[in-house]
């Protein structure tokens, strides 16, 4: 089995490339969902997470956009979470790419935004980036609810720069000339990489 590290900056249509990546039969596992399953009632973060935040914690839930715009302002707040998040997702992970080696799957991919930033990369086979022009990336992040040019200036700030992230890539996809093309793209690196990986 091979695995491949998907990352891109906020907009950039990294989940259209993972959606693409399932239809084209490889196993998809998105580090977003992990981390809300970890932190829901019940969930191996929830305690932790709760203790160090509990300003974040109502009817027995964690509000996830509260605790966000409270990492998101202050370094050593984002530092703690990190901590406490970081090394469980990466344990649902391996977890997760057990099983489905145990099952006879020949691709994998993790679909992980920070991947860079985190150091991800050495923990993979492969990596690819989805990317797209900025014009574009601000069109589809200024749709989205309660969005604002600042919020997405302050995004980019604290994300690598995309061009640093398609200069570390094995791989890239440009999402912004539609679906077909990025799926032909993604025909593409999976032929050239993966059948060669994999003999």
């Amino acid at each position: 089995m091979i695995t491949i590290g998907l990352t891109g900056g906020i907009g950039m249509g990294k989940s259209t490339i993972a959606r693409q990546c399932a239809l084209l039969g490889a196993k998809t596992l998105n580090s977003d969902d992990v981390v809300h399953r970890l932190m829901s009632p019940g969930g191996k973060a929830f305690a932790k997470v709760s203790e160090n935040f509990p300003q974040v914690v109502a009817a027995g839930k964690i509000d996830r956009k509260k605790l966000g715009e409270i990492v998101f302002a202050d370094d050593k707040k984002l530092t703690i979470l990190e901590a406490i998040l970081h090394p469980l997702v990466i344990a649902e992970e391996e977890k997760f790419a057990r099983a489905m080696k145990n099952k006879g799957a020949r691709i994998l991919v993790l679909d992980i935004p920070l991947l860079f930033e985190t150091g991800g990369e050495r923990r993979m086979d492969l990596t690819l980036v989805a990317t797209a022009p900025a014009f574009i990336q601000a069109q589809r992040v200024l749709a989205r609810p309660h969005m604002t040019r600042e919020k997405l200036a302050a995004i980019r700030a604290r994300q690598m720069p995309d061009a640093e992230k398609r200069k570390r890539a094995d791989g890239i996809v440009h999402t912004g000339l539609g679906k077909a093309a990025s799926m032909r793209m993604l025909k593409g690196f999976l032929g050239r990489w993966v059948s060669k990986s994999l003999g």
